[in-house]
């Protein structure tokens, strides 16, 4: 089974997304969007940039300036 986005409303009324893999795990999540529509972007965003994304490994230091 392919993996998938699921979009939700969180506690705060804020529009998320999760993206599952096949097998159901919670792979990735998105941030808090105001909006249905962003919410919607930020995945179409993901969908388009993931592919060719370069992934590199940084330090404990460089990660929490992010």
């Amino acid at each position: 089974m392919p993996g998938k986005f699921e979009m939700y409303t969180d506690k705060a009324g804020k529009y998320r997304y999760r993206l599952k893999a096949g097998n159901g795990e919670i792979i990735a999540v998105g941030e808090a969007y105001n909006s249905k529509a962003a919410c919607q972007n930020g995945i179409e965003s993901v969908k388009r940039n993931a592919p060719t994304a370069e992934v590199r490994e940084v330090s404990q230091v460089e990660a929490k300036k992010r």
